[in-house]
């Protein structure tokens, strides 16, 4: 009688917990955007490697579970379009690409007005994200456009110039058109009568192909992506360096909603994502350069002396950079002392110094 009691107080122990419901899964939707096409590396590598790593890292707790909505190549928004369409809501989280917003966004300008100081992605990603989260300047920037800064990144290891026409020095440059996006136009003010023409990764095929321009300012790996050599095959390898123009945002509206477990996730993969991008830019470089070649591209080497010449002849972007931040309350000087000392710290140091008056 006793053992029958025993068994009769689990079994209703037992029916009792499976008539409990059971906790329910939270279901988070977001919607991601970016105006570039699913082949570029940056978005290729936010549906393979970042997203995959957020739904795994929440599937740890079983709390919560994405509901992804991926959305590139201008579905929602062009490749300039994603700074507003993640202020408008139009995305709850984008790329941006910073480069097209100098005036919004001028702090992310860092590594742009620094030329001639680090061909390495990884480098330059790591000391820009940690100058975004030791100044305010950065956040305060995206806060402006109702967005919540995740982390920046790099995906070139350095701007190179591709020419439809043989190239093998600096001066094959002068007084010829040349594409480029963004601070990396400043450039050009250092070569005699080049031109610079404002354009996009996703232009730069047709501007070479139709004589737009003479040359146009991309990466090896851009390069290989967009068969840049069929209609550029002369690469003057100058490694200008690595320029950091991708930074992942949420829409502020957005993010104030989110659990905070969510929100803990995205930014620590958001750095992950930073490092992983970085490390694929760097680890393709030479096979994309290979690549060039195999596709019928040419490759000359600038001599060290024509760089330094190059870099001599640019006006102080670095220091007109930091002036405006100065001039907008922020500390421009000391954000470019920061970040020039974070890469002679990792084995970088420029041509030029470029804190000099």
């Amino acid at each position: 009688m006793k053992n029958l009691t025993k068994q009769t107080l689990w079994g209703a122990a037992l029916a009792t917990l499976m008539a409990l419901p059971a906790i329910a899964q939270e279901s988070v939707s977001a919607v991601v955007i970016d105006g570039y096409p699913a082949r570029a590396l940056w978005v290729k590598e936010f549906s393979n490697f970042f997203i995959p790593e957020v739904d795994k890292r929440l599937a740890e707790s079983g709390a919560y579970k994405m509901s992804w909505q991926e959305n590139y190549g201008g579905s929602i928004v062009k490749p300039k379009g994603v700074l507003e369409g993640v202020q408008l809501g139009l995305g709850d989280i984008g790329i941006v690409t910073t480069i097209f917003h100098s005036s919004k966004l001028p702090s992310q300008g860092i590594s742009g007005s620094t030329p001639f100081v680090a061909s390495d992605a990884r480098a330059v990603a790591k000391a820009v994200d940690e100058i975004a989260r030791e100044y305010p300047a950065m956040q305060n920037e995206f806060a402006a456009q109702n967005q919540v800064y995740l982390a920046t990144g790099v995906v070139l290891d350095s701007y190179q110039m591709f020419c439809t026409q043989a190239v093998s020095s600096i001066a094959d440059l002068e007084g010829k058109k040349i594409a480029g996006a963004g601070l990396n136009l400043r450039y050009l003010e250092g070569i005699k009568d080049a031109a610079g023409v404002r354009g996009g990764l996703t232009d730069f095929y047709n501007m070479l192909q139709t004589g737009l321009v003479d040359c146009g300012m991309l990466w090896p790996e851009a390069a290989k992506t967009f068969k840049i050599a069929e209609v550029a095959p002369y690469m003057l390898r100058a490694n200008l360096g690595a320029v950091n123009s991708k930074t992942i945002t949420v829409n502020a509206d957005y993010w104030a909603k989110l659990p905070d477990e969510v929100k803990t996730v995205l930014k620590a993969v958001a750095i992950d994502y930073r490092d992983h991008v970085a490390g694929i830019a760097m680890d393709r470089a030479a096979a994309s350069e290979a690549a060039y070649t195999e596709a019928g591209g040419t490759i000359v080497d600038v001599p060290e002396t024509d760089r330094t010449a190059w870099a001599n002849a640019m006006p102080n972007v670095a220091k007109e950079w930091a002036d405006t931040l100065n001039g907008k309350g922020e500390a421009g000087t000391e954000m470019l002392a920061t970040y020039l000392g974070k890469l002679k710290a990792a084995g970088f140091t420029s041509v030029r110094d470029w804190t000099a008056e």
